[in-house]
């Protein structure tokens, strides 16, 4: 009875890093990547497409991105979504394909990015909690229900503490890891 419920906040746990690690990928830390623009919405073909669905996105040379649409007609579109998904970028259309120099980072916008890199950590943490608390409730509920005694909850919620502290160390981790990243000249 313990077992499930301990499997499922551990999956709750590992998603949160998982999905934290993905926007810490999505940070413009100076390098090109694909990750950077690849989840940007599109207005192609009557409806909201992310710019991986309609394009092949290289990494020519380590601070640039070329974009290259399958098919050219969703171009000016591509061009369009990046100008203003509030990234900074400015591609350059040559009529085939975008060319996206990825510009260095100034000092101001290095301190800003190690904002978001903490936001981000906060939130994952918070996740991690919500998935402890889910757990907790439920361990409180089997032990009101009587199908498990007093010391096999505190011994859950004991393991519970565990894992979350495991996690907490692994979000805070990479926080410190991105942030000595985007620190780093």
């Amino acid at each position: 009875m313990i077992d499930p419920i301990f499997h499922s906040a551990a999956q709750d746990f590992e998603k949160a890093l998982k999905h934290l690690k993905e926007e810490f990928s999505r940070l413009q830390v100076g390098r090109a990547n694909p990750s950077l623009v690849e989840h940007l919405m599109v207005e192609a073909y009557g409806g909201q497409q992310p710019i991986k669905n309609l394009a092949s996105i290289n990494v020519p040379e380590a601070r640039s991105l070329s974009i290259q649409p399958w098919d050219k007609s969703v171009l000016a579109a591509i061009e369009k979504a990046i100008l203003v998904s509030g990234l900074g970028l400015n591609p350059i259309n040559n009529g085939a394909a975008l060319l996206i120099n990825i510009p260095s980072l100034t000092e101001e916008r290095r301190k800003e990015l190690v904002k978001i890199v903490n936001k981000l950590s906060e939130e994952a943490r918070i996740s991690i909690r919500a998935a402890r608390q889910t757990a907790h409730d439920k361990f409180k509920s089997l032990k009101q229900e009587k199908q498990i005694t007093e010391d096999e909850a505190t011994g859950a919620e004991k393991k519970l503490q565990d894992k979350v502290d495991e996690y907490n160390k692994k979000v805070a981790d990479a926080a410190k890891a991105k942030e000595e990243a985007v620190m780093t000249v």
